[in-house]
């Protein structure tokens, strides 16, 4: 009965050109019916004009409705597939007590907007907009062009009079051409958006979408041929990819994702500027203030340019296999050249000791040397990490003479030792298998999240750069891990090739392998070469999804990369007090739980500064401590502190002149002071990217020792042989590029997406790889080689005996 009273009504008061029952208006009178009654129109039998106009394109209308008199314009007009049409709208009055109402009804859609628009912001901060401009939805159609009717109904319930401009224009550039920029202006209540449609061949373009406007923020979003379209601020995020953007912004699009072969572009400026980086506006004092938006309009360039095929993927691939493929078959090749030679120097040693042993006999042969050897070792195992056999000498003597040689640190039982070291290899084995499970877990679920919702914001990619396959979204970034993975590996391989040697050696006693160069301990290289692979696994899981929230991931398993070698430096030449796996361990997880403490609390948090920086002090004059009385001194009950006291006194009080051991001192002085200064700079200027900056402290703790133990060595006498000389110097340049890539910085989640994307930036290999791909290139090198150098510095000391090498 109410509808029936109500379509009455409208019936009776209708006046036009011609009856309304033979006119397309009868539906849109009908539909006007029931919205008024939804909306809470006039009471039933209120007497209302409906008026309904014939309206042409490109006409402005200058009208007025009130809650008594309201319009409807009937366009006639033909779809066409390159064409779209758009309705913008201007309130002439001001301070309206209720707004105008329009309904745009289409034969597959209904599209409905007030004037005034009210958008809201953050903390539900409203902005009004007089001037309104919207993109009609074009629904897919079989021909070519279309003949349909479209009606803009005018309503308000107010009952002053407001007047409005109302003009329908068609957009002649509604398709996008590939390759061609298109410009366009945009603001919050005039949106902007227009159709791409895949050419023959192509199956991937990359929409990308620039402006020399940082602010204001604004969203890009690809939305499938459907209406509606989604194109307010406040409901841009519904359906579709999407991404907030500044100045760049980029979206790979596939056609397998959309059905039509065709997509809309989407530009919609947003009301506020926080999701862009951008400052807060103040906060209204009355919940239903209206802000004044001021002018938020945005200049827009679009381009869309067909991705890269299947052929730059394979080449892709192929590039990455070929390189560290490569260092497989030179280390044949260098490993054969090596093994030529030292058949050639044992045959001539084996001539030389035949001819001396026929000249005269000898006093001690070398099996009476190994055998001796051998039962001097005992099958004990330690109790302390520390112990060495005071029935044959005090330790406190050994260690306080001025020059110490490896003998007197290489005193313990090697098969105890051995078994020590093994543990750092088995250890690093476990926490690789438990760290790296849920990490897998958990970047898949990102990856799911950002592929069902579209949000483009999650992650931050270099979108200029990014090459889908599959699920993934940058397959590149995680292609370029594999070097990690591969040389990794390969540094296993060479370490258990010495490994089987050495222990061959041994078995046959000879004298080099029992007595001379430094002791030849296997486990922290072990370690090292896992933390190499894992380093590269969990890298490929942070660049799977990169962001705020896993950034641990990829600097996790550098912290312990650092740490390992530093302890394999010092295990060198001080292998009976080196720190147990336990230990180091449990030290290394400390660094990584102080990481993810500054990542999450740190930013410009002063308390956490301050106690960090206090730690890293501490930690810096406690280990400094450790390392000059080599393990001597520590902190614990009465008698032991008696004995620091009594080290305190010999080492510096009663030597006046100076530090008893002036190598150790110096570096441990440099140490100090790098560190120190370290400290001093995150407490003052206190960075934002944390995790960094840990990293950074435990580099420059690495660089500084492997310079100290590279200039002892020189200073001792010892000759740095041709292989490593190779490795170091390939190392340091190869270093040197790879450090230069890294700060190119195309992304950082220190700041906001969109702000990251300003830092985006084209491929430039083989159009597959960009800046940072190169990094895990060149540092999964670098860093391949400086393990190796690690492994054959020493490599000269073989044939020299334990009592003349030198610690320092």
């Amino acid at each position: 009965m109410v509808l029936r009273s109500c379509w009455k009504s409208r019936h009776k008061n209708t006046s036009g050109s011609s009856p309304c029952w033979i006119r397309p208006g009868l539906a849109a009178l009908f539909w006007l019916c029931v919205t008024q009654l939804v909306c809470g129109g006039g009471a039933v039998g209120e007497t209302t004009n409906v008026v309904q106009k014939d309206a042409e394109f490109d006409v402005t209308y200058n009208d007025t409705v009130t809650s008594e008199n309201q319009t409807i314009y009937a366009f006639n007009h033909t779809i066409s597939r390159n064409k779209g049409v758009r309705v913008t709208v201007d309130v002439l009055s001001q301070n309206l007590k209720s707004p105008i109402l329009f309904v745009v009804r289409q034969q597959q859609a209904v599209l409905s907007f007030q004037v005034p628009l009210i958008l809201r912001g953050l903390y539900q901060r409203k902005y009004p907009y007089n001037h309104v401009g919207r993109t009609l939805c074009q629904p897919p159609t079989r021909a070519i062009s279309e003949t349909q009717h479209f009606f803009i109904d005018v309503s308000t319930l107010s009952s002053q009079g407001t007047n409005y401009q109302l003009r329908v224009s068609r957009v002649e550039s509604f398709t996008l051409q590939t390759d061609k920029k298109f410009s366009f202006t945009a603001s919050p209540s005039q949106p902007q958006y227009f159709k791409y449609v895949f050419p023959d061949g192509v199956d991937t373009v990359i929409v990308k979408v620039n402006s020399a406007m940082n602010f204001p923020c604004s969203v890009m979003s690809i939305q499938d041929i459907q209406c509606p379209v989604y194109d307010l601020d406040n409901n841009v995020a519904f359906i579709g990819m999407y991404q907030t953007m500044t100045k760049k912004g980029a979206i790979t699009v596939q056609r397998k994702d959309f059905p039509s072969n065709s997509f809309y572009v989407v530009v919609v400026v947003k009301t506020e500027d926080e999701a862009c980086g951008g400052p807060l506006r103040f906060y209204p004092l009355r919940p239903d203030e209206l802000i004044d938006a001021g002018n938020r309009s945005k200049v827009v360039d679009v381009v869309v340019s067909p991705a890269i095929n299947s052929e730059v993927y394979v080449m892709g691939m192929l590039f990455c296999l070929g390189i560290f493929l490569s260092f497989y078959l030179l280390t044949l090749m260098v490993a054969y050249v090596m093994n030529l030679k030292s058949f050639t120097a044992s045959y001539r040693l084996n001539s030389v000791i035949l001819n001396l042993t026929q000249s005269r006999p000898s006093e001690r042969s070398l099996d009476s040397v190994g055998r001796s050897r051998q039962e001097s070792l005992s099958s004990v195992e330690e109790d302390d990490y520390d112990t060495l056999d005071d029935i044959n000498s005090d330790k406190n003597i050994v260690r306080t003479k001025k020059f110490l040689c490896v003998s007197d640190l290489a005193r313990k039982d090697k098969r105890v030792l051995s078994k020590k070291y093994q543990i750092y290899f088995w250890n690093i084995a476990t926490i690789a298998v438990f760290y790296a499970l849920p990490v897998v877990q958990l970047v898949i679920t990102y990856q799911t999240v950002v592929n069902v919702t579209g949000n483009q914001d999650i992650c931050y990619y270099n979108f200029l750069c990014a090459h889908p396959l599959g699920a993934l979204s940058a397959f590149n970034n995680i292609l370029s891990n594999l070097g990690y993975v591969m040389l990794g590996l390969l540094f296993l391989l060479i370490v258990l090739k010495r490994d089987i040697v050495h222990n061959r050696a041994m078995v046959r006693n000879e004298l080099n392998a029992l007595e001379c160069g430094i002791p030849k301990h296997f486990g922290l290289f072990y370690a090292m070469g896992t933390a190499l692979m894992m380093e590269g696994l969990l890298s490929a899981c942070y660049h799977v999804c990169p962001n705020y929230t896993n950034f641990q991931f990829d600097t996790s398993f550098m912290y312990m990369i650092a740490g390992l070698c530093m302890l394999k430096l010092y295990q060198k030449r001080h292998p009976d007090i080196n720190a147990s796996a336990y230990t180091a361990y449990a030290c290394l997880a400390a660094v990584i739980f102080f990481s993810v403490l500054g990542v999450v609390f740190g930013k410009d948090n002063t308390v956490f500064w301050i106690v960090f920086s206090v730690i890293h002090i501490l930690a810096t004059l406690l280990l400094s401590t450790q390392l000059y009385y080599m393990g001597r001194w520590r902190l614990g009950r009465f008698t032991q502190r008696q004995t620091m006291v009594y080290i305190v006194y010999t080492d510096c009080i009663r030597q006046c002149s100076g530090p008893m051991y002036i190598d150790r001192m110096v570096l441990l002085v440099m140490g100090n002071i790098v560190n120190w200064s370290l400290a001093a700079y995150g407490l003052i200027e206190r960075p934002n990217d944390f995790a960094s900056y840990l990293l950074a402290i435990a580099i420059c703790n690495l660089l500084l020792y492997f310079a100290f133990y590279i200039i002892m060595k020189l200073r001792s006498g010892e000759k740095i042989k041709c292989l490593p000389l190779v490795c170091i110097l390939f190392t340091a340049v190869v270093w040197g590029f790879a450090l230069y890539f890294f700060f190119q910085g195309l992304s950082t989640w220190q700041k906001t997406p969109a702000e990251s994307r300003e830092h985006n930036r084209d491929c430039i290999l083989l159009s597959f790889f960009d800046d940072h791909d190169i990094w895990h290139f060149l540092s999964s090198i670098a860093m391949f080689g400086s393990f190796l150098v690690l492994l054959t510095m020493d490599d000269d000391l073989d044939t020299v005996q334990r009592d003349k090498i030198y610690v320092f």
